[in-house]
């Protein structure tokens, strides 16, 4: 018994050493319950005439799930006291099992399993009309069903054979109940999903005047035109109009020719600093034909005398990638 006391723990020593792999709740315990039947006792005993061959039987173990159909197993089993009919004396078996477990997945909670492994055994003859105690090593195997009331619980019915326990062969079968844990914390990934705003850029308008005659743009004027380049810089879809107009004196031919002077000089400095197409910034020229005040004033002339620069405003989508709720 004293050699019973110190394979036990030895042995979950070196289930927790060897296990390398994990799965949903590696580690479980439980305990079984049922009967045990002995065969073969004339190896065991000498003169004996009748004995109690069925009894009762269980005990507890602990396990280690190293893959989901491969698990190693330990623990203690008591395999029955069997009495002689005579009164004189009783066998009594018990021990640490040291056994593989291979399972097979029959539905989402059904598990077929086979073990196989080793039966470390104290065998007891308890009595004066029996002899023969003994101690050592025993093969056994066995196989059951095992259900999963949850990730936690799960229910057994096995049967198991341990060949040779001091003589006899015993078959156990009964019922067992075990309890999972283990499992890591489950991490749970968030899912982004893609938010789209959408914001209005304001219209810009910004109006350059020009001297008589002239379309060269002041320094002064050149330098408003930031806000203008920053859009063309910002937005790809910006678009900028530069629109040039004169006031009436002078023909009108000469007035159009003019006002698109007037007109690409404003293009080309907005192009000055910014490598963008045609198509982005639209300059033309409407000569004397919109005015925004009278001719007959000096006043009036040097409002017509003009660019107008405008970049209409735009909707601009914004897309941002949120945690789904």
């Amino acid at each position: 018994m004293d050699k019973l006391l110190i394979v036990v723990p030895l042995v979950v020593t070196s289930l927790s050493s060897i296990a390398h792999a994990s799965t949903d709740n590696p580690w479980y315990v439980g305990a079984r319950a049922g009967a045990s039947f002995l065969t073969n006792m004339d190896d065991a005993v000498t003169s004996v005439t009748e004995i109690q061959d069925t009894n009762f039987a269980g005990g507890v173990f602990a396990g280690y799930q190293v893959t989901p159909w491969f698990a190693l197993e330990t623990g203690y089993t008591h395999l029955g006291n069997a009495k002689l009919d005579n009164g004189q004396g009783s066998y009594e078996a018990q021990g640490a099992d040291l056994v593989t477990k291979f399972s097979f997945s029959a539905t989402d909670s059904l598990d077929i399993y086979a073990k196989a492994g080793a039966f470390y055994y104290d065998w007891n003859a308890i009595g004066s009309g029996v002899t023969n105690s003994d101690n050592g090593w025993s093969p056994t195997a066995g196989a059951g069903l095992e259900y999963f009331i949850n990730k936690n619980l799960s229910t057994r019915l096995e049967y198991q054979y341990y060949n040779d326990v001091g003589g006899p062969d015993i078959h156990f079968a009964g019922l067992g109940l075990a309890y999972h844990w283990g499992a890591p914390a489950p991490i749970v990934e968030p899912v982004y999903v893609d938010q789209v705003t959408v914001t209005t850029l304001e219209e810009l308008k910004l109006t350059v005047p020009f001297a008589f005659d002239s379309s060269t743009i002041t320094a002064g004027d050149a330098a408003k035109l930031v806000p203008f380049e920053q859009r063309l810089k910002d937005q790809d879809a910006a678009q900028i109009y530069v629109i040039g107009h004169t006031d009436s004196r002078g023909s009108e031919a000469y007035n159009q020719k003019l006002s698109e002077k007037r007109a690409q000089a404003v293009a080309d400095a907005l192009r000055q600093h910014l490598n963008v197409g045609e198509t982005r910034i639209i300059a033309q020229g409407r000569g004397e034909s919109d005015p925004v005040a009278s001719n007959q004033t000096e006043e009036g002339r040097a409002q017509n005398r003009r660019v107008d620069i405008i970049s209409p405003s735009i909707d601009v989508e914004t897309v941002t990638q949120v945690i789904a709720e």
